[in-house]
């Protein structure tokens, strides 16, 4: 097992690097720059080209690239153009806003998605499988900006019991009990609807699991030794049932921290998603390539956390 995570995290440095080229070179691609997106109609194009000079937008590509993978090295991501802060800072200001929807939304996606799951696998074709079928569909099909604008009108226009948006109420004292209830009460809606957005494949996942799992063998000799059904099920099944899962958490290690950028932009939730969205539009480089090094990052230790997770919850899995 420890041979095989350091060869995996050595495989992991010459994937970053073909990351990073891609990624730059996408962004190169991209018309204009930070200047031309200000669109300022009094600055002169003298005055545009010394801002080009200044913040180093009129050097050649590969120039730039190596200048930018070297301070990377150094763990420096720059300074963001948008914000004038460091890149770091950047990040660590709203990325916690955005794993804190992200973290309840995973903890309650994951309990109905088993819950949902089990029971509908239990009764296959009863009236509850087919309602967990029609949910499943919902939330598949519907786009993120309508579940959020109808949850928006019902709870917040109609009835009045939860906030528009944003992320707190203004002249709330940070850090008093008052404070929390606040934002807990803001933060409501846009987990609900991503949870609603996870549920929905997780339950089919969970559900096609324990439909393989009931109609083994061992589950029969369960079965026959006169074992209650609650033991069969939620012991032996829902178990095995839960093994190919342990993978789908790796993937969920860049969610967590990469926030939601239509939601945070429907909620005006100040997470990381909207600055990010934010920044690719207004050609906001240093930060658009930290944050794109950030999420990809998390996604390779995530696939070596499931991989690792594989292996030990099941060890018939040989790590090679």
């Amino acid at each position: 097992m420890k041979q095989y995570i350091i060869r995996r995290l050595l495989q992991l440095i010459p994937t970053l690097i073909g990351i990073s080229i891609i990624v730059f070179a996408i962004s190169a691609m991209v018309p204009g720059d930070y200047i031309t997106a200000k669109q300022n109609p009094n600055m002169t194009a003298e005055k545009a080209q010394q801002l080009r000079h200044i913040y180093g937008l009129d050097k050649p590509e590969y120039q730039r690239y190596f200048i930018w993978a070297g301070n990377m090295l150094k763990g420096n991501m720059g300074d963001s153009l948008q914000h004038k802060q460091p890149v770091t800072k950047v990040i660590g200001n709203y990325v916690w806003n955005s794993f804190i929807i992200a973290f309840f939304s995973l903890i309650f996606s994951w309990l109905i998605a088993v819950v949902a799951g089990v029971f509908s696998a239990k009764f296959q074709y009863s009236l509850f499988d087919k309602f967990v079928t029609l949910f499943i569909f919902l939330c598949m099909s519907l786009p993120s900006f309508f579940i959020g604008l109808l949850v928006i009108k019902i709870f917040a226009l109609e009835w009045g019991i939860f906030p528009v948006g944003g992320m707190t109420t203004a002249g709330m004292e940070p850090g008093s009990w008052a404070y929390i209830v606040d934002v807990l009460k803001h933060m409501f809606l846009p987990t609900l609807v991503l949870t609603m957005l996870s549920t929905g494949s997780l339950t089919r996942y969970f559900r096609t699991g324990m439909l393989e799992v009931i109609r083994q063998d061992y589950i029969r000799t369960a079965r026959a030794k006169g074992l209650k059904e609650r033991t069969v099920i939620f012991k032996h099944a829902l178990r095995n049932a839960l093994i190919p899962a342990i993978t789908l958490l790796g993937f969920e290690l860049p969610a967590l921290f990469g926030g939601a950028m239509i939601l945070e932009k429907v909620f005006v939730w100040p997470g990381v998603g909207q600055v990010y969205l934010e920044s690719i539009s207004m050609r906001d480089y240093p930060f658009m390539l930290g944050f794109t090094i950030f999420l990809a990052v998390l996604t390779l230790i995530g696939n070596l956390l499931s991989d690792v997770l594989y292996g030990m919850a099941d060890p018939r899995i040989r790590l090679k």
